[in-house]
């Protein structure tokens, strides 16, 4: 039977957002047209609508995916970003039911933008011709940005004639288990197409006795097969035994997809029922009840108001297979050298401004990009068959994944170094500028991303850029580090909403947390209030840096820092730091391809103490693990590497490495005040066997232990609370707040849900805080903090309160942090800490600071 179709249909943008074509989409089956062609939206508002007058003939269970079929029969396939079907339908709502009949721009779906995207891979929503044997050709919108109901683009068509054959004729497979993970979503439809498409026979896909066409990817969708499922595959034609053998192979091998495990063992399914576990949304995102309000945490404090710009950086899609891997090595060269020359440049023009500090982080990135085991992965991919972009892009993001595992803010900072860097090698290779950033940003910019990269920020304009709101980063990056040096306002871990404001007037507030949207004239009031009196402090505070910190009623409270490098030493000195809270003596083994020698760490120690005079120096023996290795130090691979071989635990293991480390420090304690102190005890038994070891190589060397200050990090519950117990044995106690919060309340601090509770000022951490002060006085010791909450505002009163004697902050904020002491009463202090530790949670620890600052400000001002 031959059916009469019209010759164009022409489709209007479902989404409002930025119109792109299929191949920028980062999904080889929608890239490569393997499910039909048309044209993709990358959205920037939450509804889907109808591109035109049609009838819904599906909507997908996970309601991702819908699919519309015209008055005249064309079938059309909207799929709503990358891998959302594993979402499971969390975060769609549909507006619409199958059968339904609804015209052009009929809201379709609701998606929840900021869990959606957080969990996928990019949010281009493609609407496709499924039957792409039926056109003849495409013509697209020239526009970048669309709304919904805008046109989008219109297909020339052909005549469909195509023959139905009944599927009793048919031969049959036996019945194969479908092992996909996520069952036969667009990707493996796809894949079944393209197998299909290799044969004349008519071929069909079978389940619970219902039968597709195998052609039809969006028929194939519509079965909902899952993992587990039984199919058969029918087939009628010449080759009809070829057909099945090779589709049956095809299913067995999981079609291709990453996951899918042909020696799985797949257990009879339960049977189905209709309890969806994804009908309510996630209770632990926290997000603002306030639409006016946008949330995340302060990544470089200040203030700003200005315009909200939000930018895409996403590479496009690229080729996975090769044509020539004599030209592909020959083009990732010829990148790889482009970048380089790029980088050079760089450097020598940021060193001529005198900002070697953000010189000094590209050539870190030119190290990057010379590394052999990245360059090496790469051209063995090329060797292999790969294309020199998605050889390159892989051999990057194999590197960065592995860094980032690790639960090290410097080390995890460089896996965004590696893919920055990288970002630019990919770029070259696909015709792009190396910039992601435009260079004529309006003035007054609050730059919005998903994240920004250091390049990014290193060539912002602070004149036109006054803040930027990532959705991902944190405090600890280079991108942070930049923006600080900058003078930029910064915060990380934002609302992913965020990405959808382009062009929406705001006022970021750091301190609050919060951006605010349209602000008032009396919100705006509010905040050249606050940057006058913030202008005031810092000068105040800088005038007085050298100054030591005396709480109103006459306790002093040291104020150091916590430094990475050698070179962070005289900064330290510079901003009034009355000593060095924290050595991280893992600088020394990052940048060593092997283990740095005893001289080498001895001269690095010797010069810091040179450089700090009288000042203390505490140096933390090397702290890696399982989490966090190092290339030339071999160690298990563990299921849970947060609780196995981490700091002291790894020195114990290894003692050759600790007594060198230990040696090197000894011998440099003659040139200044030496403390050492060792991370991740838990127990009387560590600390026991590594004063053992010191001693053991004290006494090898003849060098009188008397000057030198021994401590321990108490970073794990045990250690707080056997706190009492272990004083005796050391001098002083170092508590690192973010480790101490993370297994207290058993919260990964990077984990993408949970980060956001992971609160250092839960009563529960406080209480820690106390017990470990209240030891240590008993015993005649004393306490510091060397964790984040030792420069946060919220948390020196609070510190000061619970006892500790020493702040260690990072370098810049010492004059602020020696300012709000000098402001405050111990006895007013312990007041406030006993009613924190009263808190249910630390949220009612931080409205109980609020209003503290507010009464203490009121007070300042009356004064």
């Amino acid at each position: 039977m031959t059916v009469d179709k019209p010759a164009v249909i022409q489709l209007l943008s479902p989404f409002t957002g930025i119109a792109c074509p299929l191949e920028h989409v980062p999904d080889p089956a929608f890239a490569q047209k393997m499910v039909g062609d048309g044209f993709a939206v990358d959205p920037t508002e939450n509804v889907l609508v109808a591109p035109c007058d049609a009838t819904v003939t599906q909507i997908h269970p996970s309601r991702h995916a819908v699919t519309l079929t015209t008055e005249s029969g064309v079938e059309l396939l909207i799929h709503i970003g990358v891998d959302t079907v594993k979402l499971r339908g969390e975060g769609f709502k549909a507006l619409v039911e199958a059968g339904q009949k609804v015209t052009a721009k009929t809201p379709l779906v609701e998606v929840d933008m900021d869990p959606v995207a957080q969990g996928v891979k990019s949010m281009r929503t493609v609407i496709l011709l499924t039957d792409q044997d039926r056109i003849a050709s495409l013509k697209t919108t020239d526009a970048t940005f669309v709304q919904a109901g805008d046109f989008l683009f219109e297909a020339q068509l052909k005549a469909d004639t195509a023959a139905v054959v009944d599927a009793a004729q048919m031969q049959a497979s036996e019945p194969v288990t479908v092992i996909n993970p996520t069952g036969i979503h667009a990707r493996p439809s796809a894949a079944i197409v393209a197998i299909a498409k290799q044969f004349d026979s008519a071929m069909m896909l079978e389940k619970d006795g219902k039968q597709v066409n195998a052609r039809s990817v969006v028929a194939l969708m519509g079965m909902n097969i899952a993992f587990g499922d039984e199919v058969k595959v029918l087939a009628h034609g010449d080759d009809a035994d070829a057909a099945i053998a090779a589709l049956v192979e095809g299913l067995k091998a999981g079609l291709g997809e990453e996951g899918a495990d042909p020696n799985a063992v797949v257990e009879k399914k339960a049977p189905a029922n209709d309890f969806d576990i994804y009908a309510e949304e996630s209770l632990l995102i926290e997000k603002s009840n306030d639409e006016r309000k946008v949330i995340g945490i302060e990544a470089s404090a200040g203030q700003a108001k200005g315009t909200l710009y939000v930018i895409e950086a996403e590479l496009p899609a690229v080729t996975e297979q090769g044509t020539d891997a004599a030209a592909d090595k020959a083009a990732l060269d010829k990148a790889v050298a482009e970048a380089k020359q790029t980088l050079v440049a760089f450097v020598a023009e940021l060193r001529e401004k005198g900002m070697g500090q953000k010189a000094d982080i590209f050539v870190a990135h030119q190290e990057l990009l010379e590394d052999p085991d990245v360059y090496d992965t790469a051209v063995a991919a090329i060797n292999s068959g790969k294309s020199a972009g998605f050889a390159w892009a892989k051999a990057i993001e194999k590197q960065a994944d592995f860094l980032a595992g690790m639960d090290n803010a410097l080390l995890a900072g460089r896996a965004a170094d590696l893919r920055d860097v990288g970002g630019r090698v990919s770029r070259i290779l696909a015709g792009l500028s190396q910039e992601t950033i435009p260079s004529d940003l309006p003035e007054n910019t609050i730059l919005v991303a998903k994240d920004l990269t250091p390049s990014d920020t290193a060539n912002l304009d602070p004149k036109r850029v006054l803040a930027i709101a990532t959705v991902l980063g944190g405090s600890s990056s280079h991108s942070a580090i930049l923006a600080r040096a900058m003078g930029i306002a910064a915060m990380a871990g934002v609302e992913e909403r965020v990405l959808n404001l382009h062009g929406s007037a705001a006022l970021m507030d750091t301190t609050k947390g919060q951006i605010l949207l349209n602000p008032s004239d009396a919100e705006l009031a509010e905040l050249a209030l606050q940057q006058q009196r913030q202008a005031e402090v810092q000068a105040a505070a800088n005038a007085a840096k050298d100054e030591k910190a005396y709480t109103t009623d006459g306790v002093h409270v040291e104020i150091a820092g916590n430094i990475a490098k050698v070179s962070d030493a005289p900064k330290l000195v510079e901003k009034g730091g009355e000593a060095v809270g924290l050595l991280r003596s893992e600088f020394l083994y990052e940048t060593s391809a092997v283990f740095p020698t005893e001289a080498e760490q001895e001269q690095a120690v010797r010069d810091v103490l040179t450089t700090l005079g009288d000042r203390p120096l505490i140096v933390r023996t090397l702290d890696v693990g399982g989490d966090k290795p190092l290339p030339y130090l071999p160690l298990p691979e563990e299921e849970n590497p947060f609780l196995g071989e981490r700091g002291i635990r790894v020195g114990l293991d290894k003692p050759a490495v600790l007594r060198q480390q230990l040696r090197s420090l000894l011998k440099a304690a003659d040139a200044g005040r030496l403390r050492i102190m060792f991370p991740m005890i838990s127990s009387l038994f560590e600390l026991t066997l590594a004063k053992e070891i010191l001693a053991e190589e004290a006494a090898k060397l003849g060098i009188d232990m008397s000057t030198i200050e021994v401590g321990i990090m108490i970073e794990v519950p045990s250690a707080a609370v056997m706190a009492d117990m272990l004083a005796p044995h050391v001098d002083f106690f170092s508590i690192g707040t973010n480790d101490l919060t993370q297994y207290t309340l058993a919260i990964d601090r990077g984990h993408p849900k949970l980060a956001g509770i992971a609160d250092g000022l839960h009563p529960a951490v406080l209480r820690l805080v106390k017990m470990t002060a209240d030891a240590a006085r008993a015993a005649g010791k004393w306490t510091g903090v060397c964790g984040g909450l030792a420069g946060e505002k919220d948390a020196v009163p609070l510190l000061v309160g619970l006892g500790v004697e020493e702040l260690s902050c990072s370098v810049p904020v010492i004059p602020e942090v020696k300012h709000q002491v000098r402001s405050l009463s111990k006895a007013e202090c312990q007041e406030l800490a006993m009613k924190a530790m009263t808190c249910t949670d630390a949220k009612q620890v931080r409205e109980l600071m609020k209003e503290f600052h507010a009464a203490h400000e009121a007070k300042s001002n009356c004064a």
